[in-house]
């Protein structure tokens, strides 16, 4: 792995070079999206995009967990996690990806 990570700013200059848009209208733009697809999902919704995947927000109950060190049992309170499906089309092009 490369260890590069894909940012905002790599996204908006993407964004700038492909549609044509400003410097400026492309970062608010990708802003944009990202505040649109994190309401969806701080209101219980799925958000899917075709040949990418779907986010979603799982609620996850209260349980007993262990804390490794001591060993003693510790409560979990519930909380809401996200989770990432990754679409068919994206497996297949990240598993492409590792043959090279």
């Amino acid at each position: 792995m490369s260890g590069k990570t894909l940012t905002r700013m790599d996204l908006s200059e993407a964004v700038f070079r492909e549609v044509g848009l400003s410097r400026n209208e492309s970062a608010q733009l990708v802003e944009s999206v990202l505040t649109h697809m994190s309401d969806a999902l701080v209101r219980g919704e799925q958000v899917k995009i075709s040949s990418f995947g779907t986010f979603s927000v799982r609620d996850k109950a209260a349980r007993m967990g262990r804390n490794p060190k001591t060993g003693t049992e510790v409560p979990i309170n519930p909380r809401r996690v996200l989770t990432f499906r990754p679409s068919h089309m994206m497996k297949e092009r990240v598993a492409e990806g590792n043959k090279k």
